[in-house]
């Protein structure tokens, strides 16, 4: 089972804390989103692998964009 995590916001990539093939629990930081000032963190919803991450920093991300993809 895949769980696609996507943005909720406009929003900078601020820094990419996980990579393809880390091991994440439900809860760990993927990546820290900054918009209007704020940062904000980007979370894994399951446990699993990521399997694909689709952002890099400095990038643009709107609503809707993948994000990363965890397997589980």
């Amino acid at each position: 089972m895949a769980d696609e995590i996507r943005a909720e916001m406009v929003a900078n990539v601020w820094k990419v804390v996980a990579t393809s093939g880390d091991t994440v629990a439900e809860g760990d930081t993927l990546v820290i989103l900054e918009s209007m000032k704020m940062e904000i963190p980007v979370v894994a919803e399951t446990d699993g692998t990521v399997a694909e991450l689709a952002v890099h920093e400095g990038d643009v991300v709107q609503e809707g964009d993948l994000i990363a993809i965890i397997q589980g």
